[in-house]
């Protein structure tokens, strides 16, 4: 680490619901060993102690979407050893991340009364188009465990053990029953980093692509195979526009339904 002593950790919230945050303060009894490991120093969801950089380590939640953020994040990037970004806002622009796919000024002029007070980007983008990432953690929200596994990691100079399989590995070892094939419902497991514990699949439901493409997803296989079934171009691209809507495979595969749609 790059500080003395205990290493600092820092906080950081951008556009997002704060749902990553609060699952570092869910972890509950693990947070007490992890309070004697770091030094939370910069943390405002959980204390109003706010002790000046540099830090060790900064997680930041949210995604870039104004003028002043993107700044800001620069800021951040300086002042920390190590920087990872969480969650699926983060990571890939998050749910707010549909702007970029439409005018965000005609948004605006629907939304508020006086839409040129409103300063915004035309686009809502992850960090890591703005600074170097030293990691990103997946999900939306974050897993508790992954989040600890990383921030270990990092404590000790090591690869984070963070799988990069779909979550149809998750469902086998769960023994869940594969909806795509005894149910029916859409579901984007197979192109789906692991992570939630197939949480959706196992109450019957098709997984939603909360933790963005797994490694090499073969999006196009799938969607094929649900066009077979009947299913229409219009489905099939809001399928893909959801939690990571712009995370590059998730976004290609949208915009040539997009494309065929119109």
């Amino acid at each position: 680490m790059a500080g003395k002593g205990i290493p600092k950790l820092a906080v950081w919230k951008f556009a997002s619901c704060d749902g990553c945050q609060l699952s570092l303060l869910n972890c509950e009894e693990e947070l007490l060993a992890l309070s004697s490991a770091v030094h939370m120093a910069y943390f405002p969801e959980a204390s109003r102690a706010m002790i000046k950089g540099p830090y060790d380590i900064s997680l930041v939640e949210g995604s870039i979407t104004t003028p002043h953020d993107a700044e800001r994040i620069h800021q951040i990037r300086r002042s920390s050893a190590a920087l990872i970004s969480i969650g699926a806002c983060a990571t890939a622009g998050g749910i707010q991340a549909l702007r970029n796919f439409a005018d965000v000024r005609e948004f605006t002029s629907l939304v508020y009364a006086s839409p040129q007070f409103i300063e915004t980007l035309g686009k809502s983008t992850p960090i890591s188009d703005h600074v170097s990432v030293d990691f990103e953690l997946r999900g939306c929200p974050i897993s508790k465990n992954q989040l600890l596994e990383v921030l270990t990691a990092f404590l000790h100079r090591r690869k984070p053990a963070i799988p990069s399989y779909s979550v149809c590995i998750e469902c086998k070892r769960k023994g869940v029953v594969c909806g795509l094939v005894a149910h029916g419902p859409p579901c984007l497991g197979p192109v789906t980093q692991a992570g939630c514990g197939a949480l959706c699949p196992t109450y019957a439901r098709g997984c939603y692509g909360c933790f963005g493409p797994k490694e090499t997803p073969n999006t196009g296989s799938l969607t094929a195979t649900w066009k077979e079934s009947g299913m229409d171009d219009a489905e099939l691209l809001r399928l893909f526009r959801s939690f990571t809507a712009t995370a590059e495979p998730f976004r290609k595969e949208s915009e040539s339904h997009e494309i065929q749609n119109n």
